[in-house]
């Protein structure tokens, strides 16, 4: 636990102090998940604590439940009466190739549509299991990804590291920050309940790490404005993590909208977006355009495959990353099993929104201090370097759904219906997580301040 911790707080420039952990277990994994599960909410905790000592002069105390911390990182909602939709489509998953195993990521109906366009029509996994145990695996990413499609064949870490996507992402930082002029030094907004009280916060996030971050702040008081195209849904997880915030639609290609999204970023005081590289250059977004419109922004950005190197634009999810950077075959050995073993949850994604949000208020930490708004970038792909090479295995006993039955449960009116929400894992004393709004449907908000 050290080592990860010690990491996290050493890249966001916090000083390198224990935070209390408490209860035991850990999940089931050949990596020591619940221990970057900790650490990260735990940094995202520490960050909160500086700013509130910045502003009051007394730091509070921070601890974390590991056991809440594991729940958190698949799941806290459990509906009543009704269902969340399966996370995943239908032909999404791991396949056999002539020479190794790939992975098809069909989520969303364009990347379901580009594998069908490599691959042929596919009614079910057996006929998509047919046509991938023809082709050589890394043929078949390549294919994939060129057609538009997302695809991953499994590499080893060895392999990952000679790979020369592995080599640029050992090279950057775990949280790349740099400063930037144009603002003027503004009043501390918040209080000691809720200490990102005024902090306007633009989320153009989708699954899944983004938008941890910005439920985070919101926890905490910011006001969080989701901006999703007019045909986007991600419906297995949006119950999930559209925890207080509001969420509209715009269409960036469009005129008025553009206008309307220009209002928005000017007022902003913070922008998190997991566009791949590129994107939002190629929709007139750029990073210097961005800080035009809104000086002093904080920008804070992730993407999948980190931000160097032949695959810094390439489209990409945790699941991809885990089987590109060696994760799913070191899980294929742990567990002695025929098929790729991925992590027990979506680990790179929840550690990665985490510190996104730890990145985030050291940056407004920051901009009381100086006025500065500021930049960071974090990657999929370097938080997996961190898990492998700093959180290896664990002994401890292996945590089971049923641990969750005595850990809190708050009762939240979604707009699903009602549902259980786990109580919270994170404990800064005097400034709880509690959130305003429930959990809400894409679109159902104006886009608006």
């Amino acid at each position: 636990m050290t080592d990860v911790l010690s990491s996290i707080q050493a890249a966001l420039g916090l000083p390198v102090t224990p935070i209390a952990m408490t209860s035991g277990g850990a999940l089931p994994s050949a990596f020591a998940v619940t221990e970057l599960a900790s650490a990260s909410i735990a940094a995202a905790g520490q960050a909160t604590a500086e700013l509130l000592l910045g502003q009051t002069g007394r730091l509070p105390a921070v601890s974390v439940d590991r056991r809440l911390a594991s729940f958190w990182f698949a799941t806290a909602l459990r509906p009543l009466g009704w269902k969340v939709p399966p996370l995943w489509d239908p032909i999404a998953g791991d396949y056999a190739t002539q020479d190794g195993w790939i992975r098809l990521h069909t989520n969303a109906p364009h990347h379901r549509r580009a594998a069908e366009q490599v691959l042929g029509r596919a009614a079910d996994r057996p006929a998509m299991a047919a046509k991938v145990a023809q082709w050589n695996k890394r043929d078949l990413e390549q294919a994939v990804v060129a057609a538009g499609g997302c695809a991953a064949e499994m590499r080893s870490w060895a392999d990952w590291q000679a790979h020369p996507q592995g080599q640029a992402v050992n090279a950057e930082p775990l949280v790349h920050c740099q400063a930037h002029g144009g603002g003027a030094a503004q009043p501390w907004r918040g209080s000691l309940a809720r200490p990102l009280a005024g902090i306007k916060v633009l989320d153009l996030t989708r699954v899944l790490a983004g938008p941890v971050a910005s439920r985070f702040l919101a926890g905490l008081g910011a006001e969080v404005l989701r901006i999703d195209p007019p045909d986007w849904n991600e419906p297995g997880v949006v119950p999930e993590v559209t925890l207080g915030k509001r969420c509209a639609r715009l269409n960036l290609h469009d005129a008025d909208d553009r206008q309307v999204f220009d209002g928005l970023l000017s007022e902003a005081d913070l922008l998190l977006h997991g566009y791949r590289a590129d994107a939002l250059e190629r929709l007139g977004y750029g990073a210097a355009e961005r800080q035009r419109l809104a000086p002093g922004l904080i920008d804070v950005c992730l993407n999948a495959y980190g931000w160097s190197g032949p695959w810094q634009n390439r489209r990409g999810f945790d699941s991809l990353v885990q089987m590109s950077c060696g994760i799913a075959e070191a899980g294929q050995h742990w567990r002695q099993a025929d098929k790729p073993v991925p992590l027990p949850v979506q680990a790179l994604d929840h550690a990665t929104g985490y510190l996104m949000a730890a990145a985030a208020i050291r940056a407004l930490t920051e901009q009381l201090n100086s006025g500065a708004g500021s930049s960071a970038r974090l990657s999929l792909a370097r938080t997996a370097k961190l898990l492998i090479e700093h959180a290896k295995g664990h002994v401890e006993p292996a945590l089971r759904d049923e641990d969750q039955a005595d850990q809190g449960l708050v009762v939240e009116q979604t707009a699903w219906g009602p549902a259980h929400r786990l109580k919270v894992p994170l404990q800064i004393t005097g400034s709880p997580l509690q959130w305003e709004l429930p959990a809400s449907e894409l679109g159902t908000h104006r886009a608006q301040w």
